[in-house]
């Protein structure tokens, strides 16, 4: 899941960069769209950025899970998709469902580099499911592409 737009607005480090409103609002419609699903992760991962946290929060009260299941890590902070995909390589194989909160272009490097669907850009908001078929997380490589749930197919027209 990538991070809901943020705002410039304010002269503070890019970490500490908050939401926008549209951030806010779009995450809403992702993260209800989301508990639909039904889908349980075994674990959830965020950036250590403000404007990524946010997003988590809020995905997990929509979904009825207490803020504590949300776990930081600093790794998450990256733009390129290498420190994302060892961290993902790394997980505990007792984790079936991971759900992680970060960064562009990481997201779509890896939505690109592990799924099956092309996508030019994931966006703000923007979610992707990715089913491997490998039950260990170091072997994963190339897998399907079940979902994308992007805002902009969400907003009644």
């Amino acid at each position: 899941m990538r991070h809901g737009k943020s705002s410039w607005e304010y002269d503070v480090s890019d970490k500490d960069r908050p939401l926008k409103e549209r951030g806010i609002t779009d995450a809403y419609l992702v993260a209800k769209k989301f508990v639909t699903q039904k889908i349980v992760p075994d674990a959830i991962f965020s950036s250590p950025a403000n404007r990524a946290l946010h997003t988590g929060i809020i995905f997990l009260r929509n979904m009825g899970y207490d803020l504590s299941v949300l776990k930081i890590q600093e790794e998450l902070y990256d733009f390129s998709g290498n420190q994302v995909s060892k961290f993902i390589k790394g997980l505990d194989n007792k984790l079936g469902t991971a759900m992680i909160f970060g960064h562009n272009y990481a997201l779509t490097t890896l939505a690109n580099t592990w799924g099956d669907t092309y996508i030019e850009n994931v966006p703000t908001s923007g979610l992707v499911h990715i089913q491997f078929h490998s039950d260990e997380w170091s072997k994963i490589d190339k897998g399907r592409t079940k979902q994308t749930i992007f805002p902009k197919y969400l907003k009644s027209r």
